[in-house]
């Protein structure tokens, strides 16, 4: 994209390639941390998680401040070009991993069985994968995080508020961002400060009676009555983003937590990456069920009147999976593996 690429078809594969290379990496790195953390502590595991989000967030914050300016100032290819230089620096790190690599010929053909040795590989570790997923202590989690995600958001109909209604240029978001990115980076840092030895059910509990509590605070820059207390959209826009943002880390870092102390020995890459399509899955059906929600109250970008309400039924409704806490590890099943 930063040399060849002239046309929106040629700049969309590329996108496509470079987001399957992500990917796979990710999926990669995600074994790696999953494999530290088994047996261990959910102390250790959230340390393990924090190290991981916290880089990211780093990465983020950097991103964010940089990439508008370095646009203005040299261009997009220029920027692309940048960035195509760290995936070769994780390469180069890559190298200093320590492994124990399999060597085996996995295209011999096994005539006894009738099937190449890949494909008996694959169907083995699908049926590792599904002896896992089926597993009460695997399935009741994920289908808690699942429903956990899948709650309505009004995220879509608040963007277009605050781009159309009150005019928040592209330049005040992307200060928007920053602010989200060192927020997120806080709120890696406050759980594995702090709550990273709580027992899951107290931390989702506790966040999403809170986050239900603050998410109410955007009633309040719809309504415009903040600027009854003489605080500008703007000010109380990045105040609620930072708050939001903190919340919403420290309630994700234990679905993380979750997701690789439950993954087994031999598919670790593949279940942890499966559990969190899933709980990606929720989300997005959140999205969609929001997106219905936002039709039903007539909302549009150019007509916000029952925006409050929406945002106030979205908020009520992350209440509705608590009752179902019970399918998350109790919390004597946590001190006995850190003993």
């Amino acid at each position: 994209m930063a040399i060849v690429v002239d046309s929106k078809y040629s700049a969309a594969l590329c996108i496509l390639l470079a987001s399957l290379s992500v990917a796979f990496s990710d999926v990669v790195v995600d074994s790696m941390v999953v494999e530290r953390a088994r047996g261990e502590s959910q102390s250790m595991s959230g340390s393990l998680q924090s190290l991981c989000w916290g880089s990211s967030a780093v990465g983020g914050i950097v991103s964010a401040y940089f990439s508008g300016s370095l646009v203005d100032a040299y261009g997009v290819r220029f920027v692309f070009g940048v960035t195509a230089l760290l995936p070769l620096m994780t390469s180069a790190v890559a190298v200093l991993v320590q492994e124990q690599p399999t060597f085996g010929p996995a295209w011999d053909y096994n005539r006894s069985a009738g099937e190449s040795s890949l494909f008996k590989n694959l169907k083995q570790s699908s049926a590792q994968l599904w002896d896992a997923v089926k597993q009460p202590n695997v399935y009741y989690p994920t289908l808690f995080a699942f429903l956990w995600q899948a709650t309505p958001q009004s995220d879509s109909a608040m963007f277009y508020f605050t781009t159309n209604k009150l005019g928040f240029t592209p330049e005040f978001l992307g200060r928007v961002k920053l602010v989200t990115s060192i927020a997120s980076l806080a709120g890696v840092g406050l759980y594995n400060g702090f709550l990273k030895g709580v027992p899951l059910r107290r931390i989702f509990l506790a966040t999403t009676i809170a986050g239900t509590v603050l998410g109410m605070t955007q009633v309040f820059l719809v309504t415009g009555l903040n600027r009854q207390f003489g605080i500008s959209d703007e000010l109380f826009a990045i105040g609620d983003s930072l708050i939001l943002t903190v919340l919403g880390q420290i309630s994700f870092m234990p679905i993380l937590v979750l997701a690789a102390r439950l993954c087994p020995e031999g598919v670790e890459a593949t279940l942890f990456a499966t559990l969190m399509s899933i709980s990606n899955a929720g989300s997005v059906l959140g999205g969609l069920i929001g997106a219905g929600l936002t039709q039903v109250f007539g909302i549009t970008k150019d007509s916000f009147d029952n925006l409050a309400a929406l945002i106030i039924l979205c908020n009520l409704s992350s209440l509705l999976p608590l009752p179902l806490l019970g399918l998350l590890p109790s919390d004597d099943s946590d001190k006995q593996t850190e003993n």
